[in-house]
């Protein structure tokens, strides 16, 4: 017998905690992150922590043809707006998504001036930003929680489509301040690991970022590769337990891709044997297991990645989308009678 509706109910009938339509539940509309560039760089390629960046990376794999430093942030925004009214034509509202490389490795001044620029476009309610655990400071998530609790931008509002606090009338909720998101790119527990691939810190590291920003009241993601050099599918699942132990809203996996001209792409074609690779059954059956060791609080964003075409030597899993990955993840969760946090419950 299923048992599923007497141990966990996770909403839109799904068996796992989908991201997708956090934001419409919790704000009332649907709100669609805008990627931004705005020519930051990271540590461990302009030689503080190290030098050539992560060995799987080429931020150029990663990000839209609307995103492109050297463009204002308005232009990107605007541009991007537009691109996305193709597939999401009743949005209204969308969050400015500081992407490309590490978002808060810069002073707080030109932090300031970069988020606050974003957040005077009309149509914007908030920022994602993603950066990296060594590059935050108590006085730079200070400024991030006064942005989010509305003491840094006088007079700014936004009406939404239903109240979740502050003002309100008839026709919806009027935001006095931003929404404000922090995503931390922890990619592995494994110190060993996140050595190999040149990433510049340590777990531990990824730990205090994650604690200094939730403990003042900042919503947290972090994101994770599956299948990096030297992991076993084992480790992997062990991890589950040690991002269970993180104080994130949400999390964000994908598989391991080699993208053209990396140096992961050297390491692989020299020693394939130190890689778990999936088949795309592989795939969706292990991220069933990792999904029955994830609490079932945890919002599930993705667990997927897309590169286009052309930055990869094969796509072994042919051009399948995004959405009919999450139809095969949910047919294989009920054929399986399986759900998040299954392994956890009682």
């Amino acid at each position: 017998m299923d048992v599923l509706s007497d141990l966990q109910s996770f909403p839109d009938g799904k068996r796992y905690n989908s991201f997708v339509g956090y934001f419409k539940r919790k704000y009332g509309e649907r709100l669609q992150k805008i990627v931004l560039d705005a020519g930051f760089t990271c540590p461990n390629r302009d030689g503080k922590v190290g030098r050539g960046g992560c060995t799987y990376c080429d931020n150029a794999a990663f990000h839209p043809s609307y995103s492109t430093a050297g463009k204002s942030l308005h232009q990107q925004l605007d541009e991007g707006i537009e691109f996305h009214k193709v597939r999401y034509r009743t949005t209204e509202h969308y969050l400015a998504y500081f992407q490309s490389f590490s978002n808060t490795y810069a002073p707080l001044e030109r932090l300031r001036s970069l988020y606050e620029e974003a957040l005077m476009h009309p149509q914007v309610v908030g920022i994602v930003i993603g950066t990296r655990p060594d590059c935050v400071d108590e006085e730079k998530l200070d400024y991030l929680a006064d942005l989010a609790a509305g003491k840094v931008l006088d007079g700014w509002t936004r009406r939404l489509a239903m109240p979740d606090g502050g003002a309100s009338d008839s026709s919806g909720s009027i935001r006095t301040a931003p929404i404000v998101i922090v995503e931390y790119g922890i990619e592995s527990c494994y110190d060993r690991t996140l050595l190999r691939i040149n990433r510049g810190h340590d777990f531990e590291t990824a730990r205090r970022a994650v604690h200094m920003t939730a403990s003042r009241g900042i919503d947290v993601g972090a994101h994770f590769i599956l299948g990096l050099p030297g992991e076993t599918r084992q480790m992997m699942l062990d991890s589950c337990s040690l991002i269970n132990g993180l104080p994130l809203r949400s999390v964000k996996f994908h598989q391991l891709q080699i993208v053209k001209g990396t140096r992961m792409e050297q390491e692989y074609a020299e020693r394939p044997q130190d890689f778990e690779r999936f088949s795309l059954e592989e795939y969706l059956d292990f991220f069933v297991d990792m999904l029955e060791r994830l609490r079932p609080d945890l919002f599930i964003e993705r667990f997927v990645g897309e590169v286009p075409p052309r930055f990869v030597n094969e796509t072994p899993w042919g051009l399948i989308r995004n959405v009919e990955l999450l139809r095969l993840l949910e047919k294989r969760l009920e054929e399986r009678g399986s759900w998040q946090g299954r392994q956890l419950s009682y």
